[in-house]
């Protein structure tokens, strides 16, 4: 319950981030609200697959669309703020919450997709979470195995992007933070 209640609130805190714009707000809210609904909705019906499923889609375009967003406002911006570092946190984590829907998804659609120990298969949501920041951070412990060649082409494209974000954005905001030096001490 824990869990939901903290993505109900980074949905919540994700529609705020992008109100800046009236448009991106609606369309941020339009894409939370099923996921919200997916989320809640099992504590009061069993099983409601077409509800869950949607939710999962939702939630995927969703982290995508919050983190493309942040992602221009850190490539906008010249100057390395506080703001400028949350962001890039956060769209580091939101990209590990999306990966986490999409594995979700694939195995939803196509169950055995991945090699679980049967202690995980109460919470499959949790479980691609945990396998989803594992991936992106390419630590890789193995508990839990990709086997279907979707499995396998999306865990091996998290870990590239994992790498390469990281990779580019290091190396913008050094570059920025050395032609800020410059210029201060040009001054």
């Amino acid at each position: 319950m824990l869990l939901n209640l903290f993505l109900s609130i980074i949905l919540v805190s994700g529609i705020f981030a992008v109100s800046h714009k009236k448009f991106l707000a609606i369309l941020a809210s339009v894409l939370a609200l099923p996921m919200l609904v997916a989320i809640w909705i099992s504590y009061l019906v069993a099983k409601a697959p077409l509800v869950f499923l949607i939710g999962e889609v939702c939630g995927i375009l969703f982290f995508a669309l919050v983190s493309v967003i942040i992602l221009s406002f850190i490539f906008k911006e010249r100057e390395i703020t506080q703001e400028l570092i949350y962001g890039a946190v956060v769209v580091y984590l939101f990209l590990g919450l999306m990966w986490g829907f999409i594995y979700l998804l694939i195995e939803t659609v196509q169950p055995g997709s991945f090699s679980l120990a049967s202690a995980h298969i109460d919470d499959l949501r949790n479980v691609f979470f945990y396998y989803s920041f594992v991936t992106l951070t390419t630590l890789g412990y193995g508990d839990i195995t990709p086997l279907t060649n979707a499995a396998r082409s999306y865990s091996l494209l998290e870990a590239i992007i994992g790498q390469i974000y990281l990779t580019v954005l290091v190396a913008r905001l050094v570059g920025m933070h050395i032609s800020q030096s410059m210029e201060k001490k040009n001054e």
